[in-house]
Parts: C-alpha cells; sequence; structure tokens
C-alpha cells in the first residue's frame, strides 16, 4: 500500500492510501473518460457515502469494473 497526494476540487490537498494496483485502475479509468486523475478522485469524493476516501475510490474502481463485465 501507498500513500499518495491528491488535489480535491483543485483546493483542498489531502492523502489516499490504495494498493498500486488500484491506483494504476484509477489512472486508467481517468484516461478511459477522458479527465484527469485528480478530476475523477473529486468526483468520487463529492458521491461518497462513507468517511473514508481511500476506501470510496476501491468502491468505485470495482463498481465502475463490474458495471464493464455487465456490457460484456
Amino acid at each position: 500500500m501507498k500513500k499518495y497526494s491528491v488535489i480535491i476540487a483543485g483546493q483542498h490537498s489531502t492523502s489516499i492510501s490504495l494498493e498500486e494496483d488500484f491506483y494504476q485502475v484509477l489512472l486508467d479509468i481517468a484516461k478511459e473518460k477522458n479527465t484527469t486523475p485528480f478530476a475523477l478522485i473529486t468526483e468520487i469524493d463529492l458521491a461518497r457515502t462513507t468517511p473514508n476516501l481511500s476506501s470510496a475510490i476501491r468502491v468505485y474502481i470495482l463498481k465502475y469494473l463490474q458495471d464493464k463485465l455487465k456490457q460484456f
């Protein structure tokens, strides 16, 4: 697990702890959605229902990949 410094909404600096695999998928999703990782993290932060941003990111990634699998 690694800590990453991120900026939320272009203003708020914080850190997240993610496994390298999760972080790489997060980058891939941002690229696929034609956005920046920080913008994607801001989107996740605004929609989360849990107090932990790192957990919310993992859940977002899981749901995103599950939705992609349903398309096949």
